[in-house]
């Protein structure tokens, strides 16, 4: 087992060594089935953050081909070191996951959050360079909720669809935890899609397209796009693709807004696709 640290850095000055609250697992058995639910294999290279006191640090290593275990809190990390000093294929990592460099490879995520750095490191995970294959995040299902679009699609789900699945693999009970969580609590899988739903080129025009549609702040999306469909296609559109004219942008699954996407790309002028800003 290593141990290393990795200087944080973001916007050029070091991130503060703010330690977080987090709620831990009490089962290994429980960290076990999960793990043997995954995709997670002995070929895996398996990030975990925050990995706390260690539980789902140990059933990885039992699993995975390299656990690398990145850990803010200095006296943990000390901890931990000492905890799996003979395990060769576990390394405990010092530093905030938000500055952490991943390198160039194949890896999954699999990992028990702090609740309060949750929106911020599934961004970091889902569009940083590298993504991961898999991952695993245990979580409020509030925010699980809105990553996955269940039961109503948010702005987040639809902007990372096309690039990934996403939704709840577990429902946990708060007396899985301790300290016990005052909110549910899931575990969220996110795989990447072997074929996007959009090429990489148009990426960029997919996202003005859609926080366009959810910033408009308009009565409806027919008035958010007004400027960019007539009202003759907008209402084809919402005929063959069985939403109702005056759709909100949440009353929209995933589906029916990729397909208002593949009309605007294909079929609208470059003059009305500029509206988009």
């Amino acid at each position: 087992m290593r141990r290393r640290y990795q200087k944080p850095v973001r916007d050029g000055s070091v991130r503060k060594r703010i330690l977080y609250a987090q709620n831990y697992l009490k089962s290994p058995s429980l960290v076990k089935t999960l793990i043997a639910l995954s995709s997670i294999g002995k070929e895996d290279i398996v990030y975990e953050i925050g990995p706390g006191n260690g539980i789902i640090t140990s059933e990885l290593a039992k699993i995975a081909l390299k656990v690398r275990a990145i850990e803010l809190d200095e006296n943990l990390v000390r901890k931990l070191t000492d905890q799996f000093a003979g395990s060769d294929n576990i390394e405990i990592v010092q530093g905030d996951f938000i500055g952490f460099q991943i390198p160039d490879k194949k890896y999954k995520v699999f990992s028990n959050l702090p609740f309060n750095i949750t929106a911020e490191t599934v961004r970091k995970l889902l569009y940083s360079a590298n993504p991961p294959i898999d991952t695993y995040l245990i979580l409020q299902k509030e925010a699980a909720a809105k990553f996955s679009g269940n039961p109503k699609e948010s702005e987040f789900s639809v902007l990372a669809k096309p690039w990934y699945f996403l939704q709840e693999f577990w429902s946990f009970k708060k007396t899985d935890f301790v300290p016990a969580p005052g909110v549910d609590v899931v575990l969220l899988h996110i795989h990447k899609r072997e074929i996007p739903l959009v090429k990489k080129e148009d990426a960029k025009q997919y996202t003005r397209f859609v926080k366009f549609g959810f910033g408009a702040w308009k009565k409806d999306l027919k008035t958010a796009f007004k400027s960019v469909f007539t009202y003759e296609q907008w209402k084809r559109l919402s005929k063959d693709n069985r939403f109702t004219i005056d759709a909100k942008p949440t009353d929209l699954a995933f589906d029916q807004w990729l397909a208002i996407y593949q009309f605007f790309s294909g079929s609208i002028p470059a003059a009305k696709k500029s509206n988009i800003s």
